[in-house]
C-alpha cells in the first residue's frame, strides 16, 4: 500500500509540474499562471491600514526570498536588467533570467523584501501584481525593463505610490518596457493605486500606461484582466497616464475620438474583458465584501472598486484568497447532472478529484482558459478559482501611517496554495529571514531544506483526499493563524519597551524568524501525518 500511495503522489506531482510547464505565450485568453491582487483603502480596512496583496500563481517563479539591505552605491554604478524566459532543462520547470543591459544606479537604495516579485520596502511602500496581457502587437523586445525589475526599482528608489508611478514613467520612457501588459497594485501609508502598463509596439522603445487610485473607503481587485475604463486626467488625485495614452489608441484605430468614450481596457486590452476566468474572480471578491450590490456573476464589467459593507480585516483577506466559490453555482466541488436521450440521469464531476478548485476539461466555458497544442487542437480547461494549487507564495501587506516605518510595514506571507497554508508576518525592517526561506530547490527538486517544499509536499498529499485531509490541515493552521493575528498588537506594543530602534528591529527579526521556522516545521510534520493517517484509505 505504501508503494501505491507513493505512486499516486508522484503521479499527481508530475501532473502538477506538466501543467505548470506551459508558458504564458502558449495560451489564449487569460494566463493559467495569472495572479490575483486585492487592494484596500485606509478607510475600508479594520485598523486604517492601506493594503495590497498578491498570489504568485506560477510554479516557474523562484520560491526563494531574502532581505536586500539598504545600500550606498559608488558613482557610476549600474543595475543589470534581465529578460525572463522559460526552461524545462532542470528537474522542475522554471524561469531563467538572461542579462540584456544596464541602467544607471542611484546613490542610495532602500531595503526591501526580495520575493520573486519584490513586495515591500523599509518605507512601507508595497506592491502586488497581476498580468493581463494586452494587445500582443504592443509587446516590444527593444526595452530593458520587465515587471519584476520594475517592482525592484520602485522599492529600491521611492517611498510613495505616486513617486513610484512617476519614476516608472521616466524609466520606461527612456529604457523601454519589454513585458506583457501588467497591473501593479502599489500601496503606501496613505493610498493605493492600480498601475496598468503595456508596451509601445513591436520594434519601439517606451511604454503606455495608466493609473487609477482606489478611493480610501473602497476595495478593488485585479484578476488578470485590465479593469481601468474611463479616465479623467484633469483629476490628478485619482488618475495619471503616460503622455501617449490617447495618441497611440487613436493612431491604431482602437479609439475614435469624438465618436466614443475613451476606455483604457478596451483600447489596450480588450481580450482580457472576455475571460470568464478573470471576471468570475472579480465578481466573487466584490460579492463577498458587498453582497448588497447583487452584481451579476456573468457580467462583462464591474465597478473599478466598491465600498465593502464591513471593514476588511486580515481574516477576511485570508478568506478571500482561500476561496474556491464554495456555496455558489460555480462551486468546484459540485457535480453536473444531465439527462441522456433515454431519460437516464448522468452525473458528471465538475471538479478534478485531486484538486477541487480546478475544473475538469469536460465542460468548456466560453471565455475560460484553453490551450492550443502544436497541431491546433484545443484543450478546454474551463474557469479557475481564487485559490490555486500552483501558487508559489502569497502576500497581504499592511502600510500604517501612525506607526514608525520599521513597525508599521508588514508583509503577511503564505507559501504554496493559500487554501492549505498559513500567513506569517514579515516586518519590513527585519534583518534576515529563516535560512529555509532563502533556498529555492527548483533545480534539485524535493528537499527538506526549503520552506516552500514543506508546504508543497503537504499540499500535494492533501490533494489526494481533499475533503477529508483539509479538515486535518485547517485544524493545525487555523488556531495558529488566529494566534498570529490576535498577538500582532501585543508584540508591537511590547517592542516599545526597548528604547532603541535597533533593539526593536532585533525583536521583530526574532519574532518573524521564530514563526517562520515554526510553521515550516509544522508543515513537514503535517505532511508526514497525512501520509501516515490515510495510507490505508486510498
Amino acid at each position: 500500500m505504501k508503494s501505491t500511495i507513493q505512486l499516486v503522489i508522484f503521479t499527481l506531482f508530475l501532473f502538477h509540474q506538466s501543467f505548470a510547464q506551459v508558458d504564458k505565450s502558449d495560451w489564449q485568453g487569460s494566463f493559467p499562471e495569472g495572479c490575483t491582487s486585492i487592494t484596500v483603502g485606509k478607510k475600508a480596512s479594520f485598523d486604517g491600514s492601506v493594503m495590497t496583496s498578491h498570489t504568485d500563481d506560477s510554479h516557474r517563479t523562484r520560491s526563494s526570498m531574502n532581505i536586500v539591505p539598504a545600500r550606498k552605491h559608488p558613482k557610476g554604478s549600474k543595475v543589470t536588467m534581465y529578460k525572463r524566459s522559460s526552461t524545462d532543462t532542470t528537474i522542475m520547470p522554471k524561469y531563467v533570467h538572461v542579462p540584456i543591459g544596464e541602467i544607471p544606479q542611484v546613490p542610495e537604495t532602500y531595503q526591501y523584501l526580495n520575493t520573486a516579485y519584490p513586495s515591500m520596502n523599509e518605507k512601507q511602500l508595497a506592491i502586488g501584481e497581476s498580468t493581463f496581457g494586452g494587445r500582443p502587437e504592443l509587446q516590444s523586445d527593444e526595452g530593458l525593463i520587465d515587471c519584476q525589475r520594475l517592482c525592484q526599482l520602485m522599492l529600491e528608489r521611492t517611498t510613495t505610490a505616486r513617486e513610484a508611478i512617476q519614476m516608472a514613467d521616466q524609466l520606461t520612457a527612456e529604457y523601454g518596457w519589454n513585458d506583457a501588459g501588467e497591473c501593479l497594485t502599489i500601496a503606501d501609508k496613505e493610498e493605493v493605486w492600480h498601475f496598468e502598463i503595456v508596451g509601445p509596439g513591436k520594434g519601439k522603445t517606451g511604454a503606455i500606461w495608466v493609473a487609477q487610485r482606489v478611493p480610501d473607503n473602497h476595495i478593488s481587485v485585479n484578476a488578470n484582466a485590465s479593469t481601468i475604463k474611463e479616465i479623467d486626467l484633469s483629476n490628478s488625485d485619482y488618475f495619471m497616464a503616460s503622455s501617449n495614452v490617447y495618441d497611440v489608441a487613436k493612431a491604431n484605430g482602437w479609439w475614435k475620438e469624438g465618436e466614443e468614450t475613451f476606455r483604457w481596457c478596451y483600447a489596450y486590452a480588450p481580450e482580457s474583458r472576455t475571460s470568464v476566468a478573470s471576471r468570475r474572480r472579480e465578481w466573487r471578491i466584490f460579492d463577498l465584501v458587498a453582497p448588497g450590490l447583487k452584481l451579476d456573476p456573468n457580467a462583462e464589467n464591474y465597478p473599478f472598486s466598491v465600498e465593502p459593507e464591513q471593514k476588511i480585516t486580515l481574516e477576511k483577506m485570508v478568506a478571500l484568497f482561500s476561496d474556491y466559490y464554495q456555496g455558489t453555482p460555480y462551486d468546484m466541488r459540485r457535480n453536473i447532472t444531465t439527462t441522456d436521450s433515454e431519460g437516464k440521469t448522468i452525473i458528471s464531476p465538475l471538479a478534478n478529484p485531486f484538486m477541487p478548485y480546478d475544473q475538469l476539461g469536460l465542460h468548456p466555458v466560453s471565455g475560460g482558459w484553453y490551450h492550443t497544442d502544436s497541431k491546433g487542437n484545443i484543450d478546454f480547461l474551463g474557469e479557475r478559482t481564487i485559490a490555486r494549487w500552483y501558487t508559489m507564495y502569497a502576500t497581504i501587506t499592511q502600510s500604517r501611517s501612525w506607526m514608525p516605518d520599521h513597525v508599521g510595514g508588514v508583509v503577511w506571507l503564505a507559501q504554496d496554495n493559500v487554501a492549505s497554508s498559513i500567513y506569517i508576518p514579515i516586518y519590513c525592517s527585519v534583518a534576515y529571514l529563516p535560512e529555509s526561506y532563502t533556498i529555492d530547490g527548483r533545480e534539485t527538486g524535493l528537499t527538506r531544506e526549503s520552506a516552500w517544499w514543506a508546504f508543497n509536499y503537504m499540499g500535494t498529499i492533501a490533494a489526494q483526499r481533499w475533503g477529508d485531509m483539509i479538515v486535518d490541515v485547517r485544524a493545525v493552521w487555523d488556531p495558529m493563524q488566529e494566534e498570529l493575528f490576535q498577538n500582532q498588537a501585543t508584540i508591537e506594543q511590547e517592542i516599545y519597551r526597548i528604547k532603541s530602534t535597533k533593539g526593536q528591529i532585533e525583536i521583530l527579526t526574532k519574532y518573524t524568524n521564530d514563526w517562520g521556522n515554526k510553521v515550516v516545521n509544522e508543515a513537514w510534520k503535517l505532511g508526514d501525518y497525512l501520509f501516515t493517517k490515510y495510507d490505508e484509505k486510498f
